[in-house]
């Protein structure tokens, strides 16, 4: 009972458990698939990748790499989802937790169980049924890129539909009138290569969105924020990154995509460097929402009719953790009440690393999660009082929808810098003296030398 368990080996999960291993905190961590890597793992046989065959990174290697393993110098700025891989997989291999994951074995249940411990109820090969584990703390780390959010719209459609989660490659596009839905990044991404070898390319988005050039002046995109940056009021850092994007670009309109109907840096932008030639050049021809489904064609609320042969809904995630009961935390809308999107006010013990859609990369500030929750487990660090925590929830949230689109995309929305931040402020707030730190988890002691 003296472990900690840790949900998934993705990055994020990865990520948790070299900082448990660093705080000499036990844990086990399960993993649904034979491998490491989460999203990552193209064709991850544990069902729930969301890569596809082309996927690249659109943050730069240096903003993803975790903070005491850097990028390999020799690896492009923007990462193969190959080369993810590896760097995980070796990263994994570098701090030697490998033993500690639990491959092929599915969580099937987490239930609270005395005074603060929780019962995981886990599956798969070498287990009669199931078998159940005490743990002195849980920390989630399933990923919220895998519960595919379908739209639904009246009529039917005779052809093929699925979502970007099961796409892989073009093949079968060639000669076809495709439809992507949604404007985000992986609906970019698809509508790019599908108009490389479909008839028609055609994307449909109900508000646009700010698409973002993967290079400014020859430097990645987002080596032009920084902490200092984050310093500064909203409306300077929107100007500046507004004359980035007219220096690369120019107005988007220009290339036939709408601009949105809200200020650049109020909703996750779309970083794509070939998305508007390509619009431009009309190999792929923007549309407003759908408004029905006609068989073999799309009717779209500005009174056009398309043939259309396949749909591909490229709409987003729902937010879901099939192991825990509605009780203990419920998504509605895909938003949760959790106190800095990681610690349950209510349920001690119960972590989420990774729960966060932040305008950099995930992989650093699971980091800083993992830190601050290792901190709690050891006693450096304590939780404020519930009622505290629930009060700056209230805060966070009026501040992310005052900031924000409303939309079920922004419910987990951070800023990288800003974030990172908060983590290191809530490990130097919740400081103890070493006189008044109660570990939830004892680290093992060391043998005493014989005589």
């Amino acid at each position: 009972m003296n472990k900690a368990c840790i949900i998934g080996a993705g990055s994020s999960g990865i990520a948790a458990a070299k900082v448990l291993k660093q705080h000499d905190i036990p844990f086990d961590c399960f993993e649904r698939g034979s491998g490491i890597g989460g999203n990552w793992r193209y064709r991850n046989d544990n069902g729930m990748s969301a890569a596809y065959g082309s996927l690249h990174i659109n943050t730069s290697k240096d903003r993803m790499a975790y903070s005491d393993y850097p990028m390999p110098r020799d690896f492009p700025d923007y990462l193969h989802h190959t080369q993810v891989l590896e760097y995980f997989e070796n990263y994994v291999d570098h701090f030697g937790i490998r033993p500690s994951i639990r491959f092929r074995t599915t969580v099937e249940n987490v239930s609270p169980a005395d005074a603060g411990t929780w019962d995981v109820t886990v599956s798969g090969p070498g287990i009669d049924g199931s078998e159940t584990h005490r743990y002195a703390a849980v920390l989630v780390s399933n990923g919220h890129h895998w519960d595919a959010q379908l739209p639904e719209f009246p009529g039917e459609f005779n052809g093929r539909t699925r979502h970007s989660h099961e796409y892989e490659t073009s093949a079968g596009l060639e000669d076809r009138n495709v439809l992507v839905v949604g404007i985000g990044n992986s609906g970019v991404d698809i509508a790019c290569e599908a108009s490389r070898v479909a008839r028609k390319t055609f994307l449909s988005t109900r508000k646009s969105a700010y698409i973002l050039p993967k290079y400014v002046l020859g430097r990645p995109i987002d080596t032009y924020t920084t902490p200092l940056a984050n310093y500064l009021p909203l409306t300077v850092q929107q100007l500046f990154f507004t004359l980035l994007m007219k220096i690369a670009n120019g107005p988007q309109a220009r290339y036939g995509v709408p601009a949105p109907d809200h200020s650049l840096l109020q909703a996750h932008p779309t970083i794509s460097s070939e998305f508007l030639s390509l619009a431009g050049h009309g190999k792929i021809t923007i549309k407003p929402d759908l408004e029905e489904l006609r068989g073999d064609a799309v009717a779209f609320n500005d009174g056009t009719v398309e043939p259309i042969d396949e749909i591909v809904y490229a709409t987003g995630y729902k937010i879901s953790f099939p192991f825990l009961s509605p009780e203990i935390l419920h998504s509605q809308s895909n938003e949760v009440r959790l106190y800095r999107l990681v610690a349950h006010p209510e349920r001690a013990n119960l972590f989420f690393i990774g729960l966060i859609q932040p305008l950099g990369a995930v992989m650093p500030l699971a980091e800083e999660q993992a830190i601050w929750v290792a901190k709690l487990l050891t006693g450096e660090c304590k939780l404020p009082k519930a009622e505290i925590m629930k009060r700056r929830m209230d805060v966070d949230l009026r501040a992310m929808q005052k900031r924000y689109v409303t939309s079920k995309r922004h419910t987990i929305q951070v800023d990288f810098f800003a974030y990172r931040e908060l983590m290191r402020k809530e490990v130097r707030r919740g400081r103890q003296p070493v006189a008044r730190r109660t570990p939830v988890i004892t680290p093992p002691q060391a043998a005493t030398p014989g005589p």
